[in-house]
């Protein structure tokens, strides 16, 4: 009872409002049939002013059509009739009070709980003119389906139980608008919409899609057709001054309308449209005054459809089919631009008998069928909720709780005509299936609007917008698709950096680090590559990193190939040489044995360089090190060899002819002895711990360095070690023996040679440790050619000078001459 006072209030309200100047009194139908079953209809045929709304009036006769369709069909609802009383609810609230009021009472002006005039109401128009007429006829239980009323807040079964529509919810409209911004790659957007249910809930829903699109809205203003004209001429300022090119308008007619006038006054131009299902297959929107705004304009529109009979139903219209009505003689005077019983100088008079197919209005064009197409189904649902409501049972048992039964049994699924095929989900709602629409123009220069794409709620995510292959219409009749962003595309090779208090449109291009990459247009982060990958020089494409290693095609490669092998040379020459002159007191002198040993090994040091450059492989990796240790082992043991020979023979009390024979066998087992030692060395290490080669990633990121690892860094000081112990013992032993007779004094050329083979290694070490990459290994050769070079320089190089060059002084009387002249 609180209810209904609460909405008698309500009503008492709406019948003093005079925003809407309907003919004859507010609770009086415009239009009435009688019949067994009474089907209420709310139109905004007069849309608050004195004008008739064509568009409307057709949605108007299209219900009539259909009801006179169904009783004239001998398979549903036979035997019985169907009558109509149609309103005008004036697209407000109030009116459509007032006309709920009179579709619930009949003519009555008082309200009663426990009956109705109709058993179901078509309408209304709007969301919120809807929303205002459901709460009054919910609480009869009757239902109401609406043709055009799209609110995504009327699927609320709570709120609203007794509401059905066969226009699909803006829930889904809203949504693939969003995805349809987002093909574009249109992010930076405006928007507009009526301040009402229909535009609130709508644009809340379309910038909560956006932003999961990643799109933004840069303005969201909202209009009325009531509202201040100060108000449209502010929101007309703001698109103006916005830097997005697009703009969305969730609008209704009536605020479409207002919006456009005030674009005209401005100059309001170049803008790409993007519409709601309200305005955008508009006819009277597309003449020439607007056409050159909205040519171009995009939007989601209800499928078209055809009705058969609709048009010869049209213009069978005229006032003679009631000679009382006023909306019928409005409704031709608005046509033909005529007056009934007008006397006004200037105005024709209309006879009543002009034709409609000499007319071309929303009203008689029948090629954009789409939200008629919506009240034709309306009508036919409730139809089909009758026909089996009656299978139950005669009405005359049913009685005043018929419009409640009528609403359990609109759960109906039925196939119109046509093939298209109609039912209701748990919310009341349809299948929301769109076409997407571009106003482009024909041969003629008309506006029409193509087709071209669609959406599906019902598909899948990926599937539900596709488009046809077509061209589309820009704005400004371009061809070329407009760019509507806040910053320019960030190109592949960069990311997105979000500006500080901007939209997450906004941003910045920030490239992309190195060994990072990216390959879309606005990418928000930059993929890290693969370990053994790198960025190219666009940073768009991971490319396999440079292998470095020390190779005989690059110069320090070469270079060093070259003093390797022109170090062996020499060796040779030299050991020819000393064959050439091996019966000579000079060779003999310096242990001829010893000596060709000491070649050998040293030939052995150069060319053990060589398997430090090239690509490392398992063998040349285990070869490196340890070949060069022995061989360096080798030597060192020869040179002591031959100091301690040296050193023994002018400290030794013995005759001297007596001592070769003692230390013969002694060089041999030393030189055999130490090399053995290192040998052994060597076999522990590979036998354990072998080196192998291996790729670093670490210490340079953009290349790989394929090097030898060590296996066992400890046993490779440790041959390094025992080569120093050997040369440091061999340099206290020849430092001793500096001060021999000088025509003889090998020790001091053994001494010297120790120095620099000493000074080489102690100056390699540190360098091994902090060389990168390939210059560890040059390093490491370059000790080994230095310390090589500098023993067989050191030892050999006077020899040869006197073997070559002054072969007086290979006599032994000049190599004992000093120690003679001493003894004398």
């Amino acid at each position: 009872m609180l209810k209904l006072a609460m909405i008698q209030s309500f009503v008492n309200i709406a019948e003093n409002d005079s925003s809407c100047e309907m003919y004859g009194s507010p609770e009086v139908s415009l239009l009435s049939k009688e019949g067994d079953f009474i089907i209420g209809g709310a139109f905004s045929i007069y849309s608050q002013t004195s004008v008739i709304n064509l568009r409307e009036f057709r949605f108007v006769q299209t219900m009539m059509f259909a009801i006179e369709e169904i009783n004239n069909s001998s398979e549903l609802l036979p035997d019985v009739s169907v009558g109509y009383r149609i309103f005008d609810s004036c697209g407000s609230t109030l009116p459509s009070t007032r006309a709920a009021m009179g579709l619930m009472n009949g003519e009555e002006n008082t309200w009663s709980k426990n009956c109705s005039s109709v058993h179901a109401v078509i309408g209304a128009s709007e969301s919120s003119s809807t929303i205002a007429m459901q709460q009054i006829s919910g609480v009869f239980q009757i239902p109401m389906i609406s043709h055009f009323a799209t609110c995504a807040c009327l699927s609320n079964r709570k709120e609203y139980p007794f509401f059905f529509r066969t226009i699909p919810s803006d829930y889904y409209q809203s949504r693939a608008l969003a995805k349809l911004v987002k093909h574009f790659g249109w992010t930076w957007v405006g928007a507009v919409r009526s301040d009402n249910d229909y535009g609130n809930n709508g644009m809340a829903t379309f910038i909560e899609a956006a932003n999961q699109e990643g799109i933004c809205v840069e303005y969201s203003e909202a209009i009325s057709r009531t509202g201040s004209r100060e108000n449209v001429e502010r929101v007309v300022r703001v698109i103006r001054r916005g830097t997005a090119s697009v703009l969305v308008a969730f609008l209704a007619q009536g605020e479409m309308d207002v919006l456009l006038d005030e674009v005209l006054t401005q100059n309001l131009t170049g803008l790409q449209w993007v519409g709601s299902e309200s305005w955008i297959t508009a006819n009277y929107l597309a003449k020439k005054r607007y056409a050159g705004i909205l040519t171009g304009s995009l939007g989601f529109a209800i499928r078209k459809a055809k009705i058969s009979g609709l048009l010869d139903f049209l213009l069978k219209v005229n006032p003679g089919q009631d000679p009382q009505s006023n909306l019928l003689r409005e409704f031709w005077e608005t046509t033909f631009g005529c007056s009934f019983g007008s006397s006004t100088p200037g105005t024709k008079s209309c006879s009543g008998f002009e034709r409609l197919q000499d007319a071309n209005n929303a009203f008689t064009d029948v090629s954009e069928l789409r939200i008629s197409n919506c009240v034709y189904k309306a009508v036919y649902a409730v139809a089909h909720a009758l026909h089996s409501l009656l299978k139950c049972g005669p009405s005359a048992y049913l009685g005043k709780f018929m419009a409640a039964f009528v609403f359990f049994y609109l759960k109906v699924n039925f196939t119109l005509q046509s093939g298209e095929q109609v039912y209701f989900d748990d919310n009341g709602d349809p299948a929301a299936t769109y076409e997407l629409v571009n106003w482009q123009r024909n041969h003629a220069g008309d506006v029409v609007f193509m087709t071209v794409g669609k959406y599906d709620a019902s598909q899948p995510n990926w599937n539900q917008f596709t488009m046809n292959k077509v061209k589309i219409t820009w704005a400004a009749e371009s061809w070329e698709k407009p760019l509507s962003v806040c910053s320019e595309n960030c190109l592949p090779g960069f990311r997105q950096a979000i500006m500080k208090g901007k939209p997450i449109c906004c941003f910045s291009c920030v490239p992309c680090a190195g060994g990072e990459i990216s390959n879309t247009n606005n990418s928000a982060e930059c993929s890290q590559c693969p370990s053994e990958y790198w960025s190219n020089v666009n940073h768009s494409k991971c490319v396999p990193k440079v292998i470095e290693f020390l190779s005989y095609g690059e110069t320090m490669g070469a270079l060093l190939t070259a003093f390797s092998l022109c170090g062996a040379s020499l060796t040779l020459v030299v050991l020819c040489v000393f064959f050439r002159f091996r019966h000579t007191p000079l060779v003999k002198a310096s242990n001829s044995e010893l000596s060709f040993l000491l070649l050998f090994s040293l030939t052995l040091c150069f060319l053990c360089s060589l398997a430090f450059i090239g690509q490392p492989t398992a063998w040349s990796c285990m070869l490196r090190h340890t070949a060069c240790g022995v061989a360096f082992a080798l030597c060192i043991s020869c040179i002591l060899a031959k100091t301690i020979t040296v050193v023994m023979a002018f400290k030794a009390k013995r005759p001297a002819n007596m001592f070769p024979q003692c230390s013969a066998p002694l060089q041999r087992t030393s030189v055999i002895g130490c090399t053995l030692i290192q040998v052994f060395i060597c076999v522990i290490w590979l036998a354990f711990a072998p080196p192998f080669p291996h790729k670093n990633i670490v210490y340079a990121n953009e290349k790989i360095i394929l090097q030898c690892f060590l296996g066992s860094p400890l046993a490779f000081w440790v041959v390094m070690a025992y080569i120093g112990f050997l040369a440091l013992l061999c340099f206290i032993l020849a430092f001793l023996g500096r001060k021999l007779p000088d025509n003889f004094n090998e020790a001091k050329f053994i001494t010297f040679s120790m120095l620099i083979f000493s000074a080489v290694w102690l100056t390699f070490i540190p360098a091994y440790v902090s060389s990168p990459g390939k210059f560890t290994v040059a390093v490491e050769i370059f000790a080994i050619l230095a310390s090589s070079f500098g023993l067989l320089f050191c030892i050999f190089a006077p020899k040869c000078y006197i073997l070559l060059l002054k072969p007086e002084r290979n006599t032994k009387k000049h190599l004992m001459g000093r120690n003679q002249s001493r003894t004398q």
